[in-house]
């Protein structure tokens, strides 16, 4: 029986002590290789999801650039549609496609995103639902998704217990701070229970990658 919704693999780079960014939002943790890595994982999946904070602090393009392959969808979670329009998933959308996920109670105007050729998905009243989300995007033939989200958006991952894969780099730095962002923020859960199996180590000249499986 086919799956109802696309395969999620978590994709990050974090610091020893967890982060994925410092308190001052620089996420640049990455090594060459390790990016080639990413680039690698992009290319082999139909589409990337992000939250609206990680385009408004990294203003990624999300695209497969280190390595050869074609670029894949692009997802933005933007519950209340504030995104820029001059942010570059926006600005590059005629030519890469790109879906902007808003709340059906969303205030904003979404006619400014598709003039600029973006999708919009209206999903759940007043935070954008999950679950309902992967279901559309497997209807739009999304089969496997890598979430490159910031911490608010992966815990709403782990949350509904969506994640299939994750793939950690572990890069040698420590960061520090009670405001630095770590891989999973949110409520936090509060049993020890939400366990996966490690799958593979790769040891990347400074860094290690882990593959863990749900």
């Amino acid at each position: 029986m086919e799956k109802s919704r696309p395969y999620v693999i978590l994709s990050a780079a974090i610091s020893i002590d967890g982060k994925i960014a410092t308190r001052t939002r620089r996420s640049n943790l990455s090594s060459r290789k390790d990016l080639i890595r990413v680039h690698n994982l992009r290319k082999s999946v139909d589409a990337v999801l992000v939250g609206k904070n990680t385009v408004n602090i990294d203003d990624p393009l999300l695209t497969v650039r280190y390595v050869k392959g074609n670029n894949p969808i692009r997802v933005i979670l933007d519950s209340k549609g504030s995104l820029s329009t001059k942010s570059n998933v926006i600005k590059t959308a005629k030519n890469i496609l790109t879906i902007l996920v808003v709340s059906e109670n969303s205030p904003r105007n979404v006619e400014k995103f598709t003039m600029k050729g973006v999708q919009v998905i209206r999903c759940g009243k007043k935070k954008i639902d999950i679950k309902k989300l992967l279901k559309i995007l497997r209807k739009k033939g999304i089969k496997k998704i890598v979430v490159e989200g910031g911490g608010i958006t992966n815990w709403y991952f782990f949350k509904e217990k969506l994640v299939d894969e994750i793939v950690v780099t572990i890069t040698p730095y420590i960061l520090g701070g009670s405001t630095a962002i770590s891989l999973v923020e949110g409520v936090g859960f509060g049993k020890i229970s939400n366990s996966f199996k490690l799958k593979k180590i790769e040891k990347i000249q400074n860094e290690i990658v882990l593959h863990y499986v749900s």
